[in-house]
């Protein structure tokens, strides 16, 4: 895939996502009257997420495909970018390719009913969200070059998650509601058993994304092997050098 496709791909599903965001938090403010709860969704929150990755990396391989047209390489953005942005950059490109997967097992195995597809909006919102979303995370895994995810990120998204909990509960202290039934402390046992559960679940997703992106590579690099590199550099052994590069940088 050519720097500027992958550009564009990552640009298209970014603005979609943000428009997803833009509508249903426009929605929620007008009509339900319930903006003020908007940011306490973790399915909000990891689409905020998403957006944020898609767009500044749709950016960061759109300005390197212009450098190349002009005989540079590099990415003048990461260039110029303090380290510790790269690093924060890597450990959202480790959430988006996780959390998104967690969303959608829980929404449709857990939260799901027959109303949430009852409306042509309710149907768009809940596809966009809890679907599309992990469609994105797949892209991301299976037709770009990001690495294996860091064994240290695995701590990062279980920590997340165990913050999350503070957002229900501070939203439950200010707006008198759980954002998610099964946080209810009166569910005693089973409200255990679901954070448990959903931690476990995150390294489980962690784990198979972690291999599957190794497999990725290694099929990859075999086919670099074998392949003739074309001295504009954008053959799939060159993309493979260039996205790992500015990835792990």
């Amino acid at each position: 895939m050519s720097p500027f496709l992958l550009g564009s791909i990552r640009l298209l599903a970014g603005t979609y996502a943000l428009l997803t965001v833009c509508v249903n938090l426009g929605f929620n403010v007008s009509l339900r009257r319930t903006g003020d709860s908007y940011f306490s969704y973790f399915t909000n929150l990891s689409l905020i997420g998403l957006v944020a990755y898609l767009i500044a990396a749709a950016v960061q391989t759109l300005c390197y495909w212009k450098r190349t047209r002009e005989g540079r390489s590099g990415y003048p953005l990461v260039d110029k970018w303090p380290r510790p942005f790269l690093v924060l950059h890597m450990v959202l490109m480790s959430t988006i390719a996780t959390f998104p997967i967690i969303v959608t097992i829980v929404f449709w195995s857990l939260l799901s009913t027959p109303a949430v597809l009852g409306t042509p909006y309710l149907a768009w919102s809940n596809v966009s969200q809890h679907i599309l979303n992990t469609v994105y995370a797949l892209f991301e895994i299976f037709m770009t070059n990001i690495p294996p995810l860091p064994w240290l990120h695995l701590v990062v998204c279980v920590v997340l998650l165990a913050c999350y909990l503070g957002v229900a509960y501070v939203t439950y202290a200010t707006q008198g509601f759980y954002t998610y039934e099964f946080l209810d402390p009166s569910e005693g046992p089973i409200l255990a058993a679901y954070i448990v559960g959903i931690a476990v679940g995150e390294v489980i997703v962690f784990v198979i994304v972690r291999y599957v992106i190794a497999l990725r590579e290694k099929l990859v690099n075999r086919r670099a092997a074998t392949a003739d590199v074309s001295e504009t550099g954008e053959s799939f052994a060159g993309e493979q050098s260039t996205y790992l590069g500015f990835l792990i940088c």
